[in-house]
């Protein structure tokens, strides 16, 4: 009898386990996440892929937008100067103007007048383009806005240190200093 119990035993162990499948579930459970694997693998790639393509477009579009900017800033370069070339070309007519009364009259005054006349309306012309001279005579010497060519001794006690003559003026371009003033410095 305990022959047969230890049999009932396994045979109740066997039906546990059920060691043979049912025909409706699939056995193959672990083939199935295999092809989910493929799956992400693939979508990954595809995804991949399109990073790549608008990694490739970008750059592309950078290099072009960087060709286009070197080529607008080339003719911008090449250009600037026309607004105030062409204002200048009435200061230009007047000097032609100039000439030709210089040569046809012995009116000194009038020569004087008619040459004060174009300088002035040269400079009205270059200051109402940004351009304005600097103030340096008495004023402390500073390096970053002169270029100290010699010193000499100082005529009074309180320009000492200060500038004494301008050899060259200094200028500005919409308040960004263009050219130093070279300048004589007391000492």
């Amino acid at each position: 009898m305990e022959e047969k119990d230890t049999t009932q035993e396994e045979s109740k162990l066997m039906d546990d386990i059920d060691i043979n499948s049912d025909d409706s579930i699939p056995g193959t459970s672990h083939l199935s996440e295999t092809m989910t694997d493929e799956n992400e693998v693939t979508k990954i790639k595809a995804e991949l892929q399109e990073q790549k393509d608008k990694y490739l477009r970008l750059v592309a579009e950078f290099d072009n937008f960087k060709r286009r900017n070197a080529k607008e800033r080339i003719e911008l370069i090449q250009t600037a100067g026309k607004e105030v070339i062409t204002s200048m070309l009435d200061v230009l007519d007047d000097c032609d103007r100039a000439e030709k009364q210089m040569q046809t009259t012995t009116d000194l005054a009038q020569i004087k007048e008619g040459v004060q006349l174009v300088f002035n309306k040269l400079r009205n012309t270059l200051q109402s383009k940004g351009l304005k001279a600097m103030e340096s005579i008495n004023t402390e010497f500073d390096v970053e806005k002169h270029e100290a060519i010699t010193e000499i001794p100082a005529p009074t006690p309180d320009l000492k240190g200060k500038v004494v003559d301008e050899v060259t003026k200094g200028y500005y371009l919409n308040d960004k200093l263009i050219r130093f003033a070279k300048v004589i410095v007391g000492k």
